[in-house]
């Protein structure tokens, strides 16, 4: 998680994040292919024999409209086979599903009662906000993730990386129950799940070992880590053992970085020297990242070329103008980057709603963006942004492409993005999970 935003006396996540120097590239563009991951979403069900007719589709917003043909789950470039089910598209657009990178299920309160928040003026405050919300929680961890989860499905997104704490407080309460909430919704969404040791790596002692029985048990897909400088105190420390316990269960990492300045780089510097001593190159992930948008040109140049060297994937919330990745120039040296929405009505903030289109709204805004390809690439980082850093292949209705998709009543797509309608039909798979934003179970 990232800190949110304070009044006059108190830290807030808006105001805990201002300050950094001003946006470094704006514009996000996507390549076409997929690139290999951290490690595999968990497998959808399997769909072969079945064969299904979209009629009356226009994919992207194009003018005319088609019918999209998909056997065994992916998009079909022949006829429709004959005794194909068919679905009336009504003339909607048809947009590749999207992909949230970074979210907590595990946290939220979605679908339960308000909870008043108080003032907090560091991550130690919010962590133990954290703490004193899971023990007010009636629900269990699987029941509000899924509840989030599967909303976020009714939303268009066909896939999410998942962070759960782990943490004495705890346990692996977290994992487990966002692990439940993934097996339940496993023929809807691929997911998969971070152990996230949102208090600290060696500043709270226990978590260490937590974290590798997480990577033992099998349930997660990836090793987290938090701030080993302004957070842990301990760089090194926390690096040797998240980097360790990675290569001993062959998970991947994904470390939460909110640092800024030296602090930040020197951190980052730390993350590329492991990644390239260990052979984890394609394997690691780096979340938030507020120290690179301050850098100049130079210095993100050259960072950005040992990230692309080692394949190091990064993730933004789009948290500001000043905060946000800059998503192109990135993209330059290959680096994947993807967007997500981190936490949705925790104990640090009440807003969030796992919804991907309202996130490529939002960096939209944040970036000041207006022109319709610049609109465009916002949704293609959503889509395929997330894609890219997850290892899965991109939903982008081409032939052999995941039938992972949504249909909305609008004109084109840079008017959906800024519009926001809602999404009639989701489909993953090739088949209809959600219809007029309800999750069909």
């Amino acid at each position: 998680m990232q800190p949110s935003a304070p009044s006059p006396s108190a830290l807030s996540r808006r105001t805990m994040l201002a300050g950094a120097a001003a946006l470094a590239g704006a514009t996000a563009t996507m390549g076409a292919a997929a690139a290999p991951a951290a490690a595999a979403a968990s497998g959808r069900s399997g769909r072969r024999g079945t064969a299904v007719v979209f009629r009356d589709v226009r994919p992207f917003g194009a003018a005319k409209a088609t019918d999209l043909v998909v056997v065994d789950g992916r998009v079909s470039d022949g006829p429709a086979p004959r005794g194909a089910k068919v679905v009336d598209g009504g003339g909607r657009i048809a947009l590749p599903s999207l992909v949230d990178a970074h979210i907590h299920p595990d946290k939220t309160t979605w679908g339960g009662s308000w909870v008043s928040r108080r003032p907090a003026s560091s991550i130690a405050d919010y962590v133990a906000q954290d703490v004193e919300l899971y023990r007010s929680q009636r629900r269990p961890v699987a029941t509000r993730a899924y509840g989030l989860m599967a909303h976020a499905v009714t939303r268009g997104t066909r896939a999410m990386r998942a962070h759960a704490d782990v943490a004495p407080a705890y346990g692996l309460a977290g994992v487990e129950g966002v692990a439940e909430a993934r097996e339940r919704l496993r023929h809807a969404l691929d997911v998969q799940i971070v152990a996230f040791p949102q208090h600290g790596v060696v500043r709270t002692p226990g978590t260490a070992e937590l974290l590798e029985e997480a990577a033992r048990s099998g349930a997660v897909d990836m090793i987290g880590g938090i701030d080993p400088i302004g957070f842990d105190n301990a760089l090194d420390e926390q690096l040797d053992l998240v980097f360790g316990i990675a290569e001993r269960h062959g998970v991947g990492v994904d470390i939460h970085l909110h640092d800024r300045g030296e602090q930040g780089v020197k951190a980052m510097r730390g993350i590329i020297e492991r990644t390239r001593a260990l052979s984890l190159a394609g394997k690691v992930t780096v979340s938030h990242v507020f120290c690179l948008p301050g850098l100049t040109d130079k210095e993100l140049g050259s960072i950005a070329a040992d990230l692309g060297e080692q394949d190091i994937a990064l993730t933004t919330v789009a948290p500001s103008d000043s905060l946000v990745l800059p998503i192109a120039r990135l993209r330059e040296h290959g680096v994947r980057v993807g967007l997500g929405s981190d936490g949705v009505r925790d104990s640090w903030s009440p807003f969030g709603n796992a919804d991907m289109l309202h996130r490529a709204q939002l960096l939209g805004w944040v970036t000041d963006v207006r022109l319709d390809e610049e609109l465009t690439n916002c949704y293609r980082v959503a889509a395929h942004g997330g894609a890219d850093v997850m290892g899965l292949a991109h939903a982008d209705l081409a032939p052999g492409s995941p039938a992972d998709f949504v249909l909305v009543a609008g004109e084109c797509l840079p008017q959906v993005v800024v519009d926001m309608p809602r999404r009639d039909l989701v489909v993953h798979g090739g088949v209809v999970v959600a219809r007029d934003g309800e999750f069909l179970g």
